[in-house]
């Protein structure tokens, strides 16, 4: 055996070491939840409120906080983001200066901790967005506090690097030749993409959108000082309000339960329902990108 196809069997157990181990960890995990969270999972965990210091009861207001507060999230930061990756595929000269710093821009927020989101949205958005609102509105201490609006604007902020990328690349797609047939038969720029750039780019727009949605989903950090509650057994009434979260409940119990063996089987439900949610989110963009990948071949 020659030393290159030594080195490329050794490269190949190692890779494959590699996934064995992954694929490993993964399973122990979810395996620890289901098996310490199944016997837990029912309706009326599902809808209702906890109860007896978070010993008892469900995570109906978690799962209400946790689904307002990413369709929020999904609605800021979607039109954003398809319009900067618009600009910058589609629009923006060759070696324009401008789209040049907006993608280093997308590159530094993609590689900051979601923890400094956080501190983002607490100076920008509560005390400095929210302050001044209440101070134009007569005073009244309404949105210069942490709510559900301000969580949902930071998680955008977060999110949006993803939906950026994932929306170039899918408008890159799309075949140049359809743009210039286009084009050729009297379109306009515009209504080229509209009406071909954009449907061909649609399945890698959603994948990125879903991607974006289940990375919002399960983060805690950024939430932590705009609008997540400690405890809070009603449902937000308002976009100013405080709002329970999926992660956050699931901190909570995990550090501050009075009763831990008691809040245990609660514990591992509703990390199985986080679990469940963010797997079934990117179960949905893996099937969005497989279907797409085989109508662009076909």
């Amino acid at each position: 055996m020659s030393p290159r196809q030594t080195r490329s069997k050794l490269f190949s157990g190692l890779t494959g070491v590699a996934v064995a181990l992954l694929v490993g960890i993964l399973l122990v995990i979810v395996g620890d939840a289901v098996r310490g969270g199944w016997t837990r999972l029912s309706w009326e965990f599902l809808s209702t409120a906890p109860q007896e210091g978070m010993t008892a009861g469900g995570i109906f207001p978690a799962l209400w906080g946790t689904t307002v507060l990413t369709l929020l999230m999904t609605i800021a930061v979607m039109p954003v983001g398809v319009i900067t990756a618009i600009y910058l595929s589609e629009y923006a000269p060759e070696g324009s200066r401008l789209a040049a710093v907006v993608r280093v821009a997308v590159q530094n927020l993609a590689g900051v901790p979601s923890v400094v989101f956080g501190l983002f949205g607490l100076g920008f958005f509560v005390r400095f967005v929210g302050e001044r609102m209440d101070a134009a509105l007569g005073g009244e201490l309404k949105w210069g506090q942490p709510g559900l609006l301000w969580a949902s604007l930071t998680l955008a902020v977060l999110t949006l690097p993803v939906v950026i990328v994932a929306t170039e690349e899918a408008l890159r797609t799309v075949p140049a030749d359809l743009r210039s047939a286009s084009l050729a038969l009297g379109a306009t720029k515009s209504q080229t993409l509209w009406r071909v750039v954009l449907p061909g780019a649609v399945p890698g727009i959603l994948t990125g959108a879903i991607l974006a949605v289940s990375r919002g989903a399960g983060e805690v950090a950024p939430i932590l000082l705009t609008g997540a509650a400690y405890y809070l057994p009603d449902l937000p009434r308002s976009l100013s309000s405080q709002f329970m979260h999926l992660g956050y409940h699931t901190y909570v119990m995990a550090t501050q339960s009075p009763d831990v063996d008691a809040t245990r089987p609660l514990l591992y439900a509703t990390v199985l329902v986080l679990l469940a949610l963010t797997f079934t989110l990117n179960l949905v963009a893996i099937v969005i990108r497989s279907r797409s990948r085989k109508l662009a071949s076909s």
